[in-house]
C-alpha cells in the first residue's frame, strides 16, 4: 500500500525503521503497564511493540489522518489517535500504571511549533510519576531534544543500531529520582 505523506517536513526518515531498531525500542518497553507510542508512521515499531507486548494497552498516535487510518486497520487492539502528541499526553495524564513513552518525533528537524509543545508535553508527563520513561531514538549520537527539565530528567544513551539506515542511537528519558 502507497501511502502518501501530507507533511513530509514531519517525517524523519524516508526508510521505515528497521527490524533491528523496531525491536531495540520494544525492548525498552519492557515492564510497562501501558505502551504510548508517539509518530507510530507506517507502522514498523508498532508492529515490534505488539510483537514483545500483545496483552500491553496501546495508545498509537500519528498526526497525519492517512497514516492513522491505515495503523488502525493494521493494528485492530491498539487504541490509534490522529491528534498532536501534547494533546494526546495531556489527555493521559492521569493514567496512574507504569507507562512507558516510545516515540520516532523527528525532535532535531521538527519545526519549533511541533518541537516545543511536544517536548515539553513529554516532560510534563514524565514528571507526573517517576516510574514512567520515554524511549527515543535519533540519527545523531547527540540527545534527541533539550531538556527544560535537565534538574530533574536525565538522557541515558542506551545503544546504537548499526543495521538501520542511517545507524541510529536508542535514548532513555527519565526521571532523575527514579534512577537514585
Amino acid at each position: 500500500m502507497m501511502l502518501a505523506f501530507a507533511r513530509p517536513a514531519m517525517v524523519g526518515a524516508l526508510l521505515p525503521s528497521s527490524r533491528g531498531l523496531a525491536r531495540a525500542m520494544a525492548r525498552e518497553a519492557d515492564g510497562a503497564e501501558l505502551v504510548i507510542e508517539l509518530g507510530a508512521g507506517t507502522g514498523a515499531i508498532t508492529e515490534a511493540l505488539r510483537q514483545r507486548h500483545p496483552l500491553r494497552p496501546m495508545v498509537a498516535v500519528e498526526l497525519q489522518p492517512e497514516l492513522a487510518e491505515h495503523l488502525a486497520m493494521r493494528f485492530p487492539g491498539v487504541d490509534v489517535r490522529a491528534e498532536p502528541a501534547h494533546k494526546v499526553l495531556r489527555s493521559l495524564q492521569a493514567a496512574k500504571p507504569r507507562v512507558v513513552v516510545v516515540s520516532s518525533l523527528p525532535f532535531r528537524s521538527l519545526p519549533r511549533r511541533w518541537r516545543e509543545p511536544s517536548s515539553l508535553a513529554i516532560e510534563h508527563y514524565l514528571l507526573g510519576d517517576a516510574r514512567r520513561h520515554l524511549v527515543q531514538y535519533t540519527y545523531q549520537p547527540r540527545a534527541p531534544f533539550d531538556l527544560q527539565h535537565a534538574d530533574r530528567l536525565a538522557w541515558y544513551k542506551r545503544r546504537i543500531v548499526w543495521r538501520n539506515a542511517p545507524p541510529a542511537w536508542v535514548w532513555v528519558l527519565r526521571s532523575q529520582s527514579a534512577i537514585a
